[in-house]
């Protein structure tokens, strides 16, 4: 199957080939013919997949095909995503789609100059790319409307529910004109999910690619057994082997990956990092160099598992594993996209255990072991804190610990760092 064959128009057809885009990815070819039916779609898909072709083309068909410009500050298409990486993804995509063509493509999001945004949205646009809290600053000062809203996407809607973003869904919502197709793609499928799809979208086919929540297959997956204070040399040992290729790095807070990459820069790798603590220029700056190679570290908190799409990236290191187990599947779907190989490598120390076996729970598989011995679940042991501690991005020790053989695994420094809590780690 190929474009021709999924009812796209011909000018919507030379525009991807100019981009060397022509054969459509599995969820393209599920979603795309439902979406260009009028359906609401419920899509389920790993990061990586080509989601934002399979809402983002049956809306720009259907906007070339009616030919009707949008009344001043209104929106024809709109599109929520949880960040402003990923946002900022799906409006270069789609802005690429619509070239040459009549249409306008807008992003607003947080972090950039509000008055800026006003003025763009002052004739209307036709497709909209927001985060939820920018897009409501705008709707407050009646910046925007959008009851001539046709079309709702929801991307990565189980990270817009984890990031408490709801509420600002229930306020948008009745604002949109009734007489609408709502689309929502996520690659995991908590519970509430379920309530949100019963909420938004009417008489919704379900499309899959993989099960909810397991990574695509060419992702080869590795945990080292490692105690917290060696983890710093281990991870430049796995970087030093592959200084050539792209390699993204996971912390947990703003403060450990800020000095994990200083760390890393000291050692001589070309590093960055990204996080809620940078300003969104230094975000877009960082990954920029990052995409161009002249970075080849990037250090980030989960901020940007949701909002880099760059084929090359060939390793995802989690020197801390996520609170969220769903969060390991964005994770880790930073490489391997866009059919390429990739790896995924976590180093997990002893009080990381109940993390990593929510993770495996979820993932319905046991990651295989590259090095160490699987550590033992101590009686009394919780998760983690959620957003660490200070103590993450440099080494420093850990929390006694035994190896399953049963040695003990050193003890770990207390450090009295600030604690990064909920969302603001982002």
């Amino acid at each position: 199957m190929d474009f021709d064959m999924l009812g796209l128009a011909p000018r919507l057809i030379n525009i991807l080939k100019e981009q060397g885009i022509t054969d459509p990815t599995p969820i393209q070819k599920q979603a795309i013919p439902h979406a260009m039916n009028g359906r609401d779609v419920m899509g389920l898909a790993q990061t990586g997949t080509g989601k934002t072709a399979a809402f983002g083309l049956p809306m720009i068909h259907a906007l070339m095909k009616a030919g009707v410009k949008p009344n001043p500050k209104t929106v024809r298409g709109l599109m929520l995503a949880p960040t402003r990486e990923l946002a900022r993804q799906i409006a270069d995509n789609l802005t690429a789609y619509t070239k040459g063509s009549h249409l306008k493509v807008a992003l607003v999001v947080g972090g950039a100059g509000i008055v800026a945004q006003t003025k763009r949205l002052a004739n209307g646009v036709d497709l909209l790319v927001a985060t939820p809290g920018r897009l409501i600053d705008l709707l407050d000062r009646r910046a925007v409307r959008l009851d001539e809203t046709i079309y709702l996407v929801l991307d990565e809607a189980d990270q817009m529910l984890d990031m408490g973003f709801i509420h600002a869904l229930r306020r948008i919502a009745p604002l949109l004109a009734k007489d609408r197709q709502t689309m929502m793609f996520s690659a995991t499928m908590p519970k509430l999910m379920n309530e949100l799809a019963d909420t938004y979208l009417k008489d919704a086919v379900r499309v899959q690619v993989n099960p909810p929540g397991q990574a695509v297959k060419k992702n080869n997956q590795s945990v080292h057994f490692v105690a917290q204070a060696a983890k710093m040399d281990l991870l430049v040992e796995l970087l030093d082997a592959h200084r050539d290729e792209l390699a993204l790095v996971f912390g947990r807070t703003k403060h450990g990956c800020e000095k994990l990459y200083k760390v890393l820069e000291k050692k001589g790798f070309a590093a960055a990092s990204i996080h809620g603590n940078k300003s969104q220029g230094q975000r877009e700056r960082a990954l920029a160099a990052f995409k161009a190679g002249k970075v080849r570290v990037l250090v980030a908190t989960d901020v940007a598992a949701r909002g880099i799409d760059i084929p090359d990236v060939r390793h995802v290191y989690n020197y801390d594993l996520p609170n969220v187990a769903e969060n390991y599947v964005h994770r880790i779907g930073r490489t391997a996209r866009a059919g390429a190989d990739g790896a995924a490598i976590a180093l997990v120390a002893p009080d990381e255990m109940i993390e990593l076996q929510d993770i495996e729970k979820a993932m319905k598989e046991t990651i295989p072991v590259a090095s160490g011995r699987r550590w033992e679940i101590q009686p009394g042991q919780k998760k983690r804190p959620n957003g660490g501690g200070g103590r993450r991005g440099g080494g420093g020790g850990q929390r006694q610990g035994k190896p399953a053989g049963g040695k003990p695994a050193g003890q770990r420094r207390r450090s009295g760092g600030n604690r990064s809590r909920g969302k603001s780690a982002a």
